[in-house]
């Protein structure tokens, strides 16, 4: 992990077209901009790990697990 002191104001760049800003510095937070293009997704991270799990959560069951589970439940 790279680990970069920056102010408000200031900046960073990730590769040529991705910048990040820092907005505002709080006691307990941090505020950033983000420019990116419109392909690149910026997610927060709890969002994609809830949307992962929500995908795993939805994937087909075969039937031969779910005759499994019905004997288990019984």
């Amino acid at each position: 992990m790279l680990v970069i002191r920056r102010r408000e104001g200031e900046s960073l760049m990730i590769g040529d077209n991705i910048e990040i800003e820092i907005l505002e510095c709080g006691s307990s937070f941090v505020k950033v901009g983000i420019r990116a293009p419109k392909e690149v997704v910026v997610l927060r991270k709890e969002i994609h790990v809830t949307g992962r799990q929500n995908h795993l959560a939805a994937r087909e069951v075969s039937s031969s697990e779910i005759t499994r589970l019905l004997k288990t439940l019984r």
